[in-house]
């Protein structure tokens, strides 16, 4: 039940926090991001009157960018105590990587922290603090940058990020900056002023300082425009967002990792570029430039669909975007590495002295060996006895090139390279980084390939019993 309102300010943050909390089940928690400053100081004041002190949490993180960050962590301690709110903090390293600015790596950092004190308290939903003026700004940011549809439509009122646990929630969007500092100053509540928001060589200072208040001389009514304008540019975005499925179910291959090369190339320039960024988006990667995506594009068309593609090198955060035998796919990776070959990290040798385990897990390959009984009557050849897994003490290694092994039963048959072997099968570059197993020092078992005959004994007990090797992904195990 909402308290009663004093005051216009006070009704209207009110209402504001009442309509969210509606909007959850009854009794559940709400995680309120506390930076101490006025805005989310209101939030949080006005959550525990609406909601009770015993359903919030207030969440600080500590950035250390400012001498007096650590006083900030004593007032926003003290303050959610006076209320009676559970409180928690996390002390953050905000990169200082060149080409990255300091207010998106503390951004970025701060996001990281809360999701984590989220997820750790089993909290299922976050309150953030931005307002109106906020949200003019970022638009008025964006279009400086000549960002596209995604960026208009700024801050959402209420969004779940992909890599996320708890819901992102805006309940005092729609509010003005000059209705929050009403609240705070009719409330009499104590917050922080950030020396650093004077400071106008960041964007967004420059904007709230300089920009802003020209505009609001001019156009007074400029922030409810900027408002419509993102509304406008998220129905766009879901619109363009709904074409994006659609056309993925048609191009998507090998369980979302790779698009269809002919089907990607036979939509138009607009259609093909924006199933790439969507399909970017349910990777995790972070969005690519307008100019990137379209020399991506235009090398994907010179290529043709039936090209190696081994001339591709599209370098994006990490990855590499690689054509393959009719596919379209990142890899882990920058385009010093050859097309054909991932660039394999290096992990730590696993061993195994084998006494007839069923499964051997491999934590740091994120799957699992499974050793089967072998139906040999059944036609089931690609098995190994069983004499063969004890001889030696068992090893899970990394492929380091130049690996061999003969996967014909001809003694005579000349062995090849994996390399040879996994182009010959068709086996994409992303699908190669897997455990080599060996017996002593003989390669015995690769996954996707088989087993190595030329490990195996020449004669062998028809008796015997016969094991059949299985590598299986985490994903794949029950």
């Amino acid at each position: 039940m909402i308290p009663t309102a004093e005051t216009p300010a006070d009704r209207l943050v009110l209402e504001a926090v009442g309509f969210s909390l509606s909007t959850l089940p009854a009794n559940a928690r709400i995680a309120i991001a506390f930076s101490g400053g006025v805005d989310s100081s209101v939030l949080l004041d006005a959550a525990v009157r609406v909601a009770g002190a015993s359903r919030c949490l207030a969440l600080h993180v500590h950035h250390g960018l400012s001498a007096h960050a650590d006083a900030w962590l004593a007032h926003c301690e003290a303050f959610a105590r006076e209320r009676g709110v559970e409180f928690a903090a996390e002390r953050v390293e905000v990169s200082r990587d060149a080409g990255v600015s300091v207010e998106a790596a503390a951004r970025d950092a701060r996001y990281r922290a809360l999701e984590d004190m989220c997820a750790s308290r089993n909290v299922a939903t976050l309150w953030l603090a931005q307002h109106a003026d906020d949200q003019a700004e970022t638009v008025l940011l964006q279009l400086l940058r000549g960002a596209g549809l995604a960026g208009l439509a700024a801050m959402a009122p209420e969004y779940l990020p992909a890599d996320a646990s708890a819901t992102r929630v805006r309940p005092l969007l729609h509010l003005l900056r000059a209705q929050l500092e009403q609240y705070a100053g009719e409330r009499a509540l104590q917050w922080i002023d950030d020396e650093s928001n004077a400071d106008t060589r960041y964007a967004r200072n420059a904007l709230r300082h300089e920009v802003t208040p020209a505009l609001a001389v001019h156009f007074p009514g400029f922030r409810d425009a900027l408002a419509r304008t993102a509304a406008h540019a998220a129905s766009a975005q879901r619109l363009l967002d709904a074409l994006a499925r659609i056309d993925m179910e048609s191009a998507l291959r090998d369980e979302g990792r790779a698009l269809s090369h002919d089907a990607l190339l036979a939509f138009d320039d607009d259609r093909a570029l924006n199933l790439m960024r969507y399909w970017m988006r349910t990777l995790g990667f972070v969005a690519a430039s307008s100019a990137r995506l379209g020399d991506a594009l235009r090398q994907l068309r010179e290529i043709g669909a039936a090209g190696e593609g081994h001339g591709l090198r599209i370098d994006h955060a990490g990855h590499a975007l690689r054509s393959y035998r009719g596919l379209v796919y990142w890899e882990a990776g920058d385009s010093n590495e050859p097309a054909d070959e991932t660039a394999l990290a290096a992990r730590a040798i696993s061993e195994l002295a084998w006494q007839g385990e069923s499964i051997w897990r491999l934590p740091q390959w994120r799957g699992t060996f499974v050793f089967a009984d072998a139906d040999v009557a059944a036609g089931d050849s690609d098995t190994i006895p069983a004499s063969v897994l004890r001889r030696a003490v068992l090893s899970a290694r990394s492929r380091s090139g130049g690996e061999r092994m003969r996967t014909s039963e001809a003694r005579n048959a000349p062995s090849r390279t994996l390399k040879n072997l996994f182009q010959e099968r068709g086996v994409p570059a992303w699908k190669r980084d897997v455990p080599l197993l060996y017996v002593g020092d003989d390669l015995l078992f690769v996954p996707l390939l088989g087993v190595n005959r030329a490990a195996l004994p020449d004669q062998v007990d028809e008796a015997e019993t016969r094991v059949k090797i299985i590598w299986r992904e985490d994903l794949l195990i029950a």
